[in-house]
């Protein structure tokens, strides 16, 4: 996207599209019709960027909150396998919990 020059005529307004895979430049204008097109494309170019970042912070709270989630999921694991064993539990084939046998 930008302003051309070409030969003995004044600058015009480009913008680049991909078409089927291939980039395709489309004539805007020149002079005023150039000037806003160019104003607005900045401006979605602005928006898209803004959207971008505010998706980025979004994704790292997340990540934040997932981490958080799980050192607090892996200490209340720890701390029920700990209560289990201490009431005499134990884990059959390290699957479901089970109460030891006393044997007389």
């Amino acid at each position: 996207m930008g302003w051309e020059y070409r030969g003995s005529h004044g600058p015009y307004y480009t913008r680049s599209k991909k078409i089927n895979g291939r980039v395709i430049r489309e004539y805007v204008g020149g002079g005023e019709m150039g000037g806003i097109a160019a104003l607005l494309d900045a401006e979605d170019r602005a928006e898209r960027s803004a959207e971008r970042a505010a998706w980025r912070e979004r994704e790292r709270k997340l990540d934040e909150a997932e981490e958080v989630l799980s050192s607090v999921s892996d200490a209340i694991e720890a701390h029920t396998r700990a209560v289990l064993y201490a009431a005499g539990y134990h884990r059959h084939k390290n699957g479901e919990w089970r109460r030891r046998r006393e044997w007389q």
